[in-house]
């Protein structure tokens, strides 16, 4: 069974890449801080990034393939230090850590590299980690109708460590718990203590 990566409205709202009017106004931004794109190194700085956050701001497209669950397995599936990196919706700089995504199946169970990209598909788009954390829940419980999805993301952000406070080494941890990962004690210590994050 495949099923369309998001639903409506996790979509990305957004129209297609117009990459000429990015380099444009790339070149118009760095002009407008005062940088001298004259200079050799820095001529094809507006094309770089314009591709560049391009690539970023992009998801690959997939499908959510799905398994019957045959054999009724009951336990934790868990797919540890997932990297992802996207872009903070508001300084449009980077961050970038790992994610946990875990789920206690029901009738069906999803191919484990689609934990993967699930990750990926949501972090490709101006984000906030509290966000992208219940959006990858979120769409494993539509897609898979588990009995329990846990989440977790812990990244470093850029606009907090590059600029204002400067908070060099700190690193945001969300989560997000749903059904019997939430409800159960037990459950959710077991998640909770395979991903290293304090229960």
């Amino acid at each position: 069974m495949t099923m369309d990566i998001a639903a409506p409205s996790e979509r990305s709202e957004r129209g297609p890449v117009d990459p000429v009017a990015a380099e444009l106004a790339a070149a118009d931004f760095l002009a407008a801080l005062g940088i001298d794109l004259g200079r050799e190194g820095l001529r094809e700085t507006p094309a770089r990034m314009a591709r560049a956050y391009a690539e970023l701001l992009t998801p690959e497209p997939f499908e959510m393939t799905t398994f019957p669950n045959d054999e009724g397995y009951d336990e934790l599936v868990l797919a540890r230090a997932i990297p992802f990196r996207t872009i903070c919706e508001h300084h449009l700089l980077p961050f970038a850590g790992v994610a946990h995504v875990g789920y206690l199946p029901g009738d069906r169970i999803v191919g484990l590299s689609k934990l993967a990209r699930v990750v990926g598909h949501f972090a490709a788009r101006p984000q906030t980690q509290e966000r992208l954390t219940r959006q990858i829940a979120n769409h494993l419980v539509t897609t898979l109708d588990p009995r329990g999805v846990g989440v977790v993301l812990d990244a470093g952000h850029t606009c907090m460590t590059l600029r204002g406070v400067r908070a060099v080494g700190a690193t945001t941890l969300t989560s997000a718990l749903l059904g019997t990962l939430r409800t159960d004690a037990r459950s959710r210590a077991e998640f909770l203590s395979l991903v290293g994050a304090p229960a």
